[in-house]
């Protein structure tokens, strides 16, 4: 037989993990970049964007600004298009340049926004003109390899 005791020990230990599930999930979702305002949207091509997928960062002198929302083709030039996300409170001027950098010699890669110097600024769908593609390492490799090769030879 259940005793009455019982019924209120199950609930408060009941209750007592709900409320720990809740802070845990709350605490989660605060720790991760994840925003309700995803900022406004720009646009990026680049003639290769290996490496680069959506959620990859955005970052301005190594500290995140935003997150990559699409990755695409255009289907004329075959370029890589990027729609990103940057935070509002950032203003690009209209003359800055992105390109794809690596965090380290083995680590993900990640979109680099450098500002430009100008007083206009860019603005919700605007693309950014000057953009430097993802180095391959596994190509420079294998020229540095061949080189040296050819000049013992």
């Amino acid at each position: 037989m259940i005793s009455k005791n019982n019924n209120y020990f199950d609930f408060i230990v009941g209750t007592f993990v709900l409320f720990c599930a809740a802070i845990f999930f709350f605490t989660s979702f605060n720790s991760s970049s994840i925003k309700t305002s995803l900022g406004y949207e720009l646009i990026a091509k680049f003639d290769n964007a290996n490496g680069i997928s959506s959620g990859s960062d955005v970052k301005i002198s190594g500290v995140k600004v935003g997150t990559v929302i699409t990755q695409s083709i255009d289907e004329n030039k075959f370029r890589a298009i990027l729609k990103f996300s940057i935070d509002n409170k950032i203003k690009l001027p209209v003359d800055s340049s992105a390109k794809i950098v690596s965090d380290g010699l083995l680590g993900s890669k990640y979109l680099e926004i450098n500002p430009g110097s100008q007083e206009d600024y860019l603005k919700e769908g605007d693309e950014i003109s000057f953009t430097q593609s993802s180095v391959n390492f596994e190509e420079l490799l294998a020229k540095f390899m061949f080189s040296s090769k050819t000049k013992e030879d």
